[in-house]
């Protein structure tokens, strides 16, 4: 008991007295040891290292899992030792549902057909983006994790004991100073001078052991950057597989979706007699129907303008009430025609990408 007393009060004069040392050197009352440049250099190199490693190392877990919780899942699980659990993707979510989707509306139709064929595609892209984040974690997020956890932590705690040993050599060159000073005033040869530079000497080999410790762990940050050239090189890789196969993947579906183009688009008029393409369609009127101009509008965006188009010329300036009409200018020239069912006083009018209906009113017929 009196052992650990008698430790414990030795630490906490050790940590005092190292307290002190600090407390005057940041008030420029006491002199500080500097470190050579080339450690220096050392030391601000892995702190770019670290610096640098920790910012690549957070945005490409937010770009392989952008999901926060999720993150927070696998952290917790590798922390516990335990295998992290394998997350289905939002691809093969997605192609799950095209699949159960397909099933009520009839994977015979049209729309189910596709639906499957497209759900299929999503599946195999959300598998291959579980592959690419397996090999991406496992080649390149690892390791820059266990420089963070492992080396840098090494290196960390060294540099605290570099600092601990050179505040205790600083606080031993004061001791001396003051015992020499005591010491020439008292004009006598003192014991405390002698066990002043006993101190001295003995910091300064453990503050030189210590300066040699971390500098070997500052120059492995060379063979850290090595490593992760490496480990870059393989993250690319993964990435030009993991693409190639979703490019792959998606010109297969394009192929397959074009192949059926012919079959699927007749069919889905194929219960409507009345309806075909290329047939023309008669919408009806606008006093039977309000929402019939806009329908119209509707219609013909898809379909080509109808036969005995003229040039008009515009008189005066018009303001469009709403969607469905075309603002004009006085003096531009449009080009017009009619659409059966349409009122007689209009006309549906088009100038560049725009269209809309224009009152006959406003406009000259050009021959």
């Amino acid at each position: 008991m009196d052992f650990n007393v008698k430790k414990l009060a030795s630490g906490a004069g050790v940590f005092f007295t190292r307290a002190v040392q600090f407390t005057e050197e940041k008030l420029g009352q006491a002199e500080k040891t500097e470190l050579d440049s080339q450690l220096e250099n050392l030391l601000a190199r892995g702190d770019t290292t670290k610096n640098w490693t920790e910012r690549i190392f957070r945005q490409t877990e937010i770009l392989l899992q952008p999901n926060p919780s999720a993150r927070i899942e696998e952290f917790l699980y590798e922390k516990l030792d335990k295998k992290v659990p394998s997350r289905i993707t939002n691809g093969e979510i997605l192609g799950h549902y095209m699949h159960e989707a397909a099933r009520d509306f009839g994977a015979g139709g049209p729309y189910g057909s596709t639906l499957i064929k497209v759900g299929e595609c999503q599946k195999r892209l959300g598998g291959a983006e579980r592959e690419f984040l397996q090999t991406a974690t496992l080649t390149f997020l690892t390791p820059l994790r266990n420089f963070l956890e492992g080396d840098w932590r090494t290196i960390s705690r060294e540099r605290r004991l570099l600092e601990n040993r050179r505040l205790d050599l600083d606080a031993c060159k004061a001791r001396l100073k003051k015992a020499k000073t005591a010491e020439a005033k008292a004009a006598l040869w003192s014991e405390e001078v002698d066990k002043a530079e006993h101190e001295l000497r003995v910091a300064q080999v453990e503050f030189d052991r210590q300066k040699e410790v971390t500098r070997l762990l500052l120059e492995g940050i060379s063979s850290t950057h090595v490593n992760h050239l490496r480990c870059l090189h393989e993250f690319v890789e993964a990435q030009t597989i993991y693409y190639a196969q979703c490019h792959r993947y998606m010109q297969d579906l394009q192929k397959e979706l074009g192949s059926s183009d012919g079959d699927v688009f007749p069919n889905m008029f194929a219960g409507n007699p009345s309806v075909s393409m290329g047939a023309s369609v008669t919408p009806p009127s606008v006093e039977d129907s309000p929402g019939a101009t806009v329908d119209m509008l509707k219609l013909e965006d898809v379909r080509a303008p109808a036969a005995g188009t003229r040039k008009a010329k515009v008189l005066y300036d018009y303001d469009a009430a709403d969607t469905s009409e075309l603002s004009l200018l006085a003096d531009e020239l449009i080009t017009v025609y009619t659409v059966p069912g349409m009122d007689p006083d209009w006309l549906m009018g088009e100038k560049g990408n725009q269209k809309g209906k224009v009152p006959v009113t406003y406009l000259e017929l050009l021959s």
